[in-house]
């Protein structure tokens, strides 16, 4: 739910309330019913509101509690709040809404900036103290709700979307080599605090900012899962492990049907949203509204789903919509995708989820979605071979890693990118060198799931499901991220996440609840044929772009090596099957979309 931005002066000026309303603005989608703007002293802060739970004006943002001298914006969910409501009145504590917003105001009063450890949700917030001026920004445990950053030495702003913080001005836009080097390696994903531009930043994923009176600014990590077996679990069986699994995503379920409006669910026909459904169905969602979405067929090439999701539907008695996307509509609705999209993302999986989420929005505020299973529960392809002797050692696991992941190695990346834009070494890989080595992951497959479900996966997966669905003021929420069940799945054995191609854990536990047929279908994702294979007007598009003046005159790539490409546009894939041309065009796209010209070196 909603965008919160704002800004904290440094340097004892008044905050620049036109810029954090400028900021706001941009974020209307996120928050379409309504807006705030909030300023004192040293910040000023803004938001735009999605009404979920408290559907009153007293649940109105920025929030203000007078009597305990804070301030509050934020966007999210807490879905314990009504406990620690409970809990805080408790202690003493008055309330005047019904929201979780006020919980939030009033747990970070009696607990401190260690609030956080009790809440279950998804939350980014900028928490400020009247009297001392203190700011307290943070962001959940998994990176489900983003937070962009833009600090000089004058000011900090921030805000739910980088082209919200473009909308207020002085930004440094040149690319960033090391984050380029991601982008073009590491399969497009980022890891925070970077971004692609190199004046914005992102606060990484279990994170809070403390902006102390003075200016200081500190962050710290209050959580990571430990990848390492439990001896309190040593002597469970197979059957233990799937019994655990499915309660603990029993209870995330629930957990997200916390609400003052209805909510849905996205339905692919996958095992990881039908066990979602059957969950919610079991839990007494009786007429639950569930979504799919199909596109035309090209070239042979599937473009639906609809049999799995038919049949998991029809079990569970939803009220099922078929969604289906004629290829007319795939064309406009890439460029508003692309304007959603806080950082470039080039999977085709975008396109889709945008146009899903724009027809869920007809029917629904909020639906829960199967995002984050195979990060957690291992159901990728890369994950087995990082089981063996091979793939044991350090080396041998960044190894495996890397050939599997990485969309091209570093004499790939010199052919392609300009030398202005090279990044000294390979900063990808010394990434991954770097978070393989950590403590608390002792094999090669708890060191890539480690780095997936705390990297990978917030810079993929899970942005782009709330970038696609706040697009259109839908709230996405994602009960495979809860984070005692990601706790808990990470001490699982791995071998026991692999078996079974994959998710052997969570197949065998879901076979409790939804059809076989659904848990032994081949492995499906989003099909968007029109952008598998460029052809026509896609190709047009892509060709225009890389050839625009903004795009010479930026010069991110060799001209050679953009006429090798398009001059066979469908023949070089990555690894993971992405299309090369389209990587590079995706982000020329991007950079045109938001405005960003010039040379960028």
């Amino acid at each position: 739910m909603c965008g919160a931005t704002g800004e904290v002066r440094l340097d004892g000026q008044s905050p620049d309330v036109p810029a954090v309303t400028a900021m706001a603005e941009v974020m209307v989608p996120r928050g379409p019913d309504a807006a705030g703007v909030w300023s004192q002293g040293r910040v000023a802060l803004g938001h735009r509101r999605l009404k979920i739970i408290d559907l009153s004006e007293a649940g109105a943002q920025p929030m203000v509690d007078a009597e305990l001298g804070l301030s509050i914006a934020w966007n999210g969910c807490i879905y314990n709040y009504e406990q620690l409501r409970d809990e805080l009145s408790g202690h003493g504590y008055r309330f005047f809404s019904h929201s979780d917003t006020e919980v939030l105001i009033k747990a970070y009063h009696r607990w401190g900036d260690r609030f956080v450890d009790r809440l279950k949700g998804m939350f980014a917030f900028a928490i400020v103290e009247r009297d001392s001026g203190r700011v307290l920004l943070g962001r959940d445990r998994l990176g489900i709700k983003p937070l962009y950053l833009s600090e000089t030495d004058d000011r900090v702003r921030f805000a739910s979307s980088l082209p919200a913080l473009l909308a207020g001005g002085d930004i440094d836009t040149r690319i960033d080599p090391v984050a380029l080097h991601h982008y073009m390696t590491f399969h497009s994903v980022v890891p925070s605090p970077r971004t692609i531009l190199r004046g914005v930043s992102k606060l990484p994923p279990a994170s809070l900012m403390a902006i102390e009176p003075d200016g200081t600014r500190t962050i710290t990590t209050y959580w990571e899962p430990d990848f390492t077996r439990r001896d309190d679990r040593a002597d469970w069986s197979e059957k233990d492990w799937e019994d655990a699994v499915l309660e603990s995503l029993r209870v995330a379920v629930k957990r997200r049907l916390v609400a003052d409006v209805p909510v849905g669910c996205l339905l692919s026909g996958g095992v990881d949203s039908s066990l979602i459904v059957g969950l919610l169905a079991e839990a007494g969602q009786h007429g639950l509204a569930t979504f799919s979405i199909g596109f035309e067929s090209v070239n042979g090439v599937a473009g639906d789903e609809f049999r799995y999701s038919d049949i998991v539907a029809e079990r569970f008695g939803t009220d099922h919509h078929q969604i289906r996307i004629d290829t007319a509509r795939m064309l406009p609705a890439l460029d508003g995708a692309i304007g959603a999209m806080s950082e470039p993302m080039v999977s085709h999986d975008c396109v889709a989820f945008y146009l899903l989420s724009q027809e869920v929005a007809k029917h629904v505020k909020v639906v829960q979605s199967g995002q984050g299973a195979d990060e957690v529960f291992a159901g990728y392809h890369w994950y087995p071979p990082m089981g063996e002797p091979a793939a044991a050692s350090l080396e041998g696991s960044v190894a495996s890693y890397r050939a599997a992941f990485f969309d091209r190695d570093q004499a790939g990346y010199a052919e392609l990118v300009s030398r202005n834009y090279l990044a000294a070494d390979d900063p990808s890989e010394a990434f991954i060198t770097e978070h393989f080595a950590r403590a608390g992951a002792q094999t090669g497959v708890d060191r890539a799931l480690r780095l997936d479900t705390t990297v990978m996966l917030v810079d993929d997966p899970v942005k782009r499901v709330d970038n696609m669905t706040m697009a259109w003021g839908l709230e996405g929420r994602v009960p495979f991220l809860d984070h005692d069940l990601v706790e808990l799945a990470a001490t699982c054995p791995p071998q026991l996440k692999t078996a079974h191609e994959g998710k052997g854990v969570l197949k065998q536990a879901a076979r409790q609840v939804i059809p076989a047929e659904v848990i032994d279908r081949p492995k499906g994702y989003f099909p968007v044929p029109a952008l598998t294979h460029l052809e026509g007007p896609y190709l047009d598009l892509v060709r225009d772009a890389l050839y625009a003046p903004a795009a010479k005159e930026r010069g991110l790539f060799r001209p050679e090596a953009v006429e090798r490409l398009l001059a066979d546009p469908n023949g070089r894939l990555t690894p993971l099957r992405g299309n090369e041309l389209w990587q590079i065009a995706l982000l020329e796209l991007w950079l045109q979309k938001h405005g960003i010209t010039g040379p960028a070196a």
